[in-house]
């Protein structure tokens, strides 16, 4: 990708005296060869790192909040002096001081992955990131189709979108989502991360991929994390597409129910307070179930979850 790309000629300044340089705070939205491109007020700087900066440890990521120096000729650019507290970060994708994960499905081709869904609610859930669902490609499937997709989530009480590149629903509401947030898109490649940003901001022309006919897999467009800006105050980073993701690493077992929020209510009615909603009897969770309260792919999912956990404790 060109380095210069998503990166507006400097036509602004603030108030900046040739000789001195005045310290400035943006965000890093990419890194690239060495530089960090660094947004503040409608303006993007080339930056390179002070020498203290590059002999600490520390990453740089897009989504950093960073004080940076600019000289008279704000032109050649800038310096990071320091990178300023974050609210989280996140590992993969490496971005950081998100507010939204919005998680990005295709109602067809590829038909909707609800397993990665779920596993990206916990991740969100676990990070203390609001998880955000949705559901492209709606042209392609019956209302009824959308209805059973969106009834499952929407009671949970995640927030849910039906959107089309192609005939535009949902799309206006997708801007509202994401205006003055710091989202990232994730979710299998081939659902149309870069489409829909493409439709929901007219300033972009990313790169689009087709679906292979074997393996209705999309190919992979998207080859780093970039953080697009929608305006001043929002940012989009669109990630490369995935198909798994590990769950963190610090989940305990007794832990893992507390991240689906349909069972949070009710796992204080369990006989046993060390109930895993598995075996046990005079279960609420798998009452719940039986009685259609909670979703048979939500709990299917929450058991393979468990046990892939239960895995990970095991190996360390």
């Amino acid at each position: 990708m060109n380095p210069n790309e998503n990166v507006n000629e400097i036509n602004s300044q603030p108030e900046i005296n040739a000789g001195q340089e005045t310290i400035l705070e943006g965000t890093i939205i990419k890194g690239y060869s060495g530089f960090y491109y660094v947004a503040c007020e409608g303006i993007v700087y080339e930056c390179s790192l002070r020498g203290k900066n590059r002999k600490k440890s520390v990453k740089f990521l897009p989504g950093d909040k960073v004080k940076f120096s600019v000289s008279g000729d704000a032109t050649k650019g800038g310096a990071i002096e320091e990178v300023l507290p974050r609210k989280n970060e996140l590992l993969r994708p490496p971005v950081a001081n998100l507010d939204q994960l919005v998680i990005l499905a295709a109602m067809a081709d590829p038909l909707p992955d609800l397993r990665l869904i779920d596993r990206l609610t916990v991740f969100a859930e676990w990070n203390q990131i609001t998880p955000v669902i949705c559901f492209n490609k709606c042209d392609l499937v019956s209302e009824q189709e959308q209805q059973r997709l969106l009834g499952i989530y929407q009671s949970i009480g995640f927030p849910v979108y039906m959107c089309s590149t192609v005939t535009g629903q949902g799309i206006e509401d997708m801007k509202a989502v994401l205006h003055g947030k710091c989202s990232v898109l994730a979710g299998n490649s081939g659902v149309g991360k870069s489409s829909l940003m493409n439709a929901v901001s007219d300033q972009w022309e990313l790169a689009t991929g087709e679906i292979s006919d074997k393996s209705k897999r999309g190919k992979h467009t998207t080859r780093h994390v970039e953080l697009f800006q929608m305006d001043k105050d929002t940012l989009i980073a669109d990630t490369p597409g995935f198909s798994s993701l590990q769950l963190p690493e610090d989940i305990k077992r007794e832990e893992l129910c507390r991240l689906f929020p349909e069972f949070l209510s009710r796992i204080g009615d369990c006989r046993f307070a060390t109930c895993m909603h598995k075996n046990e009897p005079d279960c609420a969770i798998k009452e719940a179930l039986e009685n259609g309260q909670i979703a048979q792919s939500r709990y299917d999912n929450y058991l393979a979850f468990l046990e892939e956990v239960i895995q990970q404790e095991r190996s360390f």
